[in-house]
């Protein structure tokens, strides 16, 4: 039985890296791909934005003397790289994925329109939405968020290497209590690092599920979407 029939995936950069400390884990790809390729075979519709902090994070440029807007398109541009990597790693074991990006980038990908999205998703393609907004001054939470709500997902996964959502940060307060299912309203009085707030403020605004878990431990997608409490839900 599936609970979510269209999902969007959001993974962070830095999740690709595994232990290399910086680009693209083999391993860690692979086990991402079989996980994602295993809930596709299952007939769920796949939405995936990644970010690029494994190769380049365009506010950490300018702490080296990188322009803003130029750093930020050059994080852009490193989501494209890791969009092409999981593209490449699906492909190869047996499921069809299309690489969208927010501006026009042929022969690379496909130029992102929503209806275009829809229809490969329905076609059971998984449809990988790379450079972020395709504008500077936005995070890739925010890109994740937008493409969630114009495919019209029912939940946005946020995958981690942290379990869930907790009251304060539980790799340094052993004593943080973490919650099954939380509001956008307690989330935002706790001061609560869900997602960045323009991203959070669009799910909010557009009834759009937040669910936050450990995309590391394998099967927890699959049963994310088969329906256990996996992680930690944000709802209205």
């Amino acid at each position: 039985m599936i609970k979510y029939k269209r999902i969007l995936l959001k993974l962070s950069g830095e999740a690709l890296m595994g232990k290399k400390g910086y680009g693209i884990d083999e391993t860690k790809l692979t086990e991402y791909t079989q996980q994602i390729s295993e809930i596709n075979k299952m007939g769920v519709e796949i939405g995936i934005v990644i970010g690029g902090g494994n190769i380049f994070r365009g506010l950490s440029g300018t702490k080296k003397g990188f322009d803003r807007i130029k750093g930020d398109y050059m994080g852009m541009l490193a989501t494209v790289i890791n969009g092409l990597a999981i593209q490449s790693a699906l492909e190869q074991i047996g499921t069809t994925a299309r690489l969208f990006t927010a501006i026009s980038m042929t022969p690379v990908g496909t130029h992102f329109n929503e209806h275009e999205a829809v229809y490969a998703l329905q076609n059971g393609e998984v449809a990988i939405f790379t450079f972020g907004t395709g504008n500077p001054y936005f995070t890739t939470d925010t890109a994740a968020s937008l493409r969630a709500i114009q495919i019209k997902a029912e939940v946005l996964l946020k995958g981690t290497r942290v379990d869930g959502v907790y009251s304060a940060d539980p790799e340094k307060d052993k004593s943080a209590l973490k919650f099954e299912e939380i509001s956008f309203d307690e989330v935002l009085a706790r001061q609560l690092q869900v997602m960045d707030l323009t991203a959070f403020t669009l799910c909010m605004e557009n009834n759009l599920p937040i669910l936050v878990f450990d995309m590391n431990t394998k099967g927890n997608l699959k049963k994310i979407v088969s329906g256990s409490k996996i992680g930690t839900i944000v709802k209205n």
